[in-house]
């Protein structure tokens, strides 16, 4: 379909077909914007052209090294400027990007550094005793260990490993980055957090990556030069792409090493900070804010919250705060977001503050980039749209990964039925805005029925002494299973367990109601999302 009937001279030529990388934005940038600020931390300040440069310098290391095309390089850092010129510099000499999640325990970084083949692993000095304890317990040699101190933190290097500075300045400025010839190519490998068995190895393509970060211009509605907040781990999906991204725009991107709310509130206030992403519990981070954390600033900043569906409460908070907030979703499977609560202003700007709120909670429609995001049933059909129906969230678009490196099994069952299946719950509303209900692993069916534990958070989170809000199935004799939550409370609270369960029964059904409340403060990711894996291994020992 679609081709013309004499096709003679119309093939694809050097001229008039490139294979769609992210890499091409930094090559772009590095002359339309050579002078322009492109990546702050603390006092150090780079043009694009020498994060070009820099860039450069670490492809033509590692080919140096013996990195070929193809090779995985392993990353053990924080958001500090080299992670982000690894994001170039890595796939610039044809290998693939691995950037692994610096809270991870020896064993698992372990498993990845020998499951992805790294041969060369770029380590933060403060997690050098983890790489060194992992490789130790490889069976092989295990990945050439390259050190990156950090003078911005006065973090100094051990003396035990070459560092980052020292190979970029013993390599060549003019080493010749190696594209893609097929988009399809592995651009990046990224590990699942593994909650309920090994991290399985996500493989995303060039392609992929390309249209995540022009699907996100559109939708975030970015405009010439943002500067740019790391908040999001760039070990995890990659930052959802945006540093890939900032350079299409002549963006600026600014490390921030440690997450605070102090840090946030400065980064705004001192470097003009427009855009950042952050999982809900960041958001509440700068609502709890102590006064003296924070500061003034006179722009709106762009906000895109995931990880877990935001209470309304705290966007109904953060927004008079500043911060324009718009709701995404995605998984590590997705490059990050590929949902995105599209605000519509005509129906919805007349709502009341707790409606707008309730509103932008909604995972909602599909980035440009996908062809489809919607929620079937278990025989693979279409819900109803009735805001009330469960089904699974799935998804089909070129920002989908390849599938899961070295295991072809879990590959087909992710794929089954032509979609991306998520083992996210979800309703969908009669304008098509999905609004997820719950994990499949965290419906708690008490008594034969269904509760939400993404709803009860929800109530229990509205609470003005409640800081953070986990609900999870607990055992029960009678019921199979009742509701119990993990709160944490605001610093000077005074409410108890009779307390909170009282107020949830003034919002929720009765059987809804938390059964027990146990105070606590709660485990987290390194990207802020609560470990309710960890919750359940509780129930264990009671």
């Amino acid at each position: 379909m679609g081709w013309l009937a004499d096709e003679t001279g119309l093939e694809r030529r050097a001229a008039n077909y490139v294979a769609l990388t992210p890499l091409s934005h930094l090559q772009r940038a590095a002359h339309v914007f050579a002078e322009d600020l492109a990546v702050i931390y603390g006092g150090t300040r780079r043009t694009y052209a020498q994060y070009y440069d820099r860039s450069t310098r670490l492809a033509g290391a590692l080919a140096g090294m013996g990195v070929k095309p193809g090779d995985v390089v392993a990353t053990l850092l924080p958001n500090i400027p080299a992670q982000a010129e690894a994001h170039f510099g890595v796939p610039a000499c044809g290998a693939v990007l691995n950037t692994i999640n610096t809270r991870l325990d020896v064993d698992t970084v372990a498993y990845i550094l020998e499951h992805g083949g790294a041969k060369v692993a770029l380590v933060d000095s403060e997690f050098l005793p983890l790489a060194e304890a992992a490789k130790a317990q490889m069976a092989g040699a295990g990945p050439i260990l390259i050190e990156v101190p950090d003078a911005e933190a006065g973090i100094d290097a051990s003396g035990r490993h070459a560092t980052y500075d020292e190979m970029l300045a013993a390599a060549p400025h003019d080493f010749q980055w190696i594209m893609p010839e097929d988009e399809w190519e592995s651009l990046a490998l990224n590990y699942t957090s593994g909650t309920t068995g090994r991290p399985k190895g996500v493989v995303c393509h060039h392609r992929g990556a390309y249209l995540m970060t022009m699907g996100t211009v559109i939708s975030w509605r970015l405009q010439m030069r943002p500067v740019y907040l790391t908040i999001v781990p760039l070990f995890h999906c990659n930052g959802w792409n945006h540093t890939w991204m900032m350079p299409v725009l002549g963006g600026t991107v600014v490390c921030c090493r440690n997450i605070t709310a102090e840090a946030i509130y400065n980064a705004i206030a001192d470097e003009g900070v427009t855009h950042f992403g952050g999982a809900p519990i960041v958001l509440n981070m700068l609502v709890n804010a102590k006064d003296a954390a924070r500061r003034a600033f006179d722009h709106t900043v762009e906000v895109f919250t995931a990880g877990a569906p935001p209470a309304p409460a705290t966007l109904e908070k953060i927004e008079r705060l500043g911060f324009h907030v718009t709701q995404v979703y995605g998984l590590t499977e997705t490059y990050g977001h590929v949902t995105e609560c599209l605000w519509k202003g005509n129906q919805w700007n007349t709502l009341d503050t707790a409606g707008r709120a309730a509103i932008k909670a909604r995972q909602g429609v599909a980035f440009p980039m996908m062809e489809e995001v919607t929620v079937l049933d278990e025989r693979l059909a279409q819900i109803p749209k009735d805001g009330q129906t469960q089904g699974e969230i799935v998804m089909r678009g070129n920002s989908v990964m390849k599938g899961y490196l070295k295991n072809p099994e879990a590959t087909e069952e992710a794929f089954a039925g032509g979609y991306f299946h998520s083992g996210d719950i979800a309703i969908q509303h009669p304008d098509g805005y999905i609004q997820i209900a719950d994990r499949a692993k965290d419906i708690i069916i008490s008594g034969g029925e269904n509760i939400s534990s993404v709803e009860v958070e929800g109530v229990l989170m509205a609470h003005p002494e409640v800081n953070l809000a986990a609900v999870v199935a607990k055992p029960d004799e009678k019921w199979g299973e009742v509701p119990c939550a993990f709160v944490e409370l605001k610093e000077g609270a005074t409410v108890d367990e009779a307390g909170l369960i009282a107020f949830t029964r003034t919002r929720l059904a009765g059987f809804k109601t938390p059964k027990a409340v146990i105070f606590e403060e709660l485990p987290k990711t390194s990207t802020g999302k609560i470990q309710k894996f960890e919750l359940r291994k509780r129930f264990k020992t009671f």
